[in-house]
């Protein structure tokens, strides 16, 4: 092998063991990171689970519904906790997540079931955009906007 080719090589190596190499690697985790909070936060809502609710949303969240309501964070999980309706079935398709420094917007077409005390069963088929925020290493809710298609 000539001997440039052996250097230019061993040059690629050395950049692709680089902390520059982890650099690239770090939007992958950090996407993944961010979709696993996200199915966290799913799996939270189906359960109405108030304490990983409260975990998984930052203190200053807006959560907007699409039938325009706004809430805070304890309107939130109030709502999704013992609420006059609760969701039978989550599935998120079409998700993206964009990193931009500490935060990180994902978008997604939510489709499911939700379920009233009567027992009255409505489909949901609504868009959403979440800002997510790294807190304190974690991954927390900061805003969300749901929208009719």
């Amino acid at each position: 092998m000539p001997i440039l080719l052996r250097r230019g090589l061993a040059a690629a190596a050395l950049v692709l063991a680089s902390p520059l190499s982890t650099a690239f690697a770090q939007p992958a985790a950090e996407q993944a990171a961010v979709a696993r909070a996200v199915d966290a936060l799913t799996r939270a809502m189906l359960a109405r689970d108030k304490a990983q609710l409260e975990a998984l949303s930052a203190p200053a969240l807006s959560y907007g519904h699409s039938a325009g309501r706004i809430e805070n964070r304890q309107q939130f999980v109030e709502a999704l906790v013992s609420g006059p309706t609760r969701f039978r079935t989550i599935n998120l398709t079409e998700q993206t997540v964009e990193l931009t420094g500490n935060e990180a917007i994902v978008r997604h077409l939510l489709t499911g079931e939700t379920e009233n005390r009567e027992g009255q069963v409505n489909p949901v088929r609504i868009g959403v955009l979440q800002v997510w925020q790294k807190q304190g290493g974690d991954w927390k809710l900061l805003a969300r906007q749901a929208y009719r298609l």
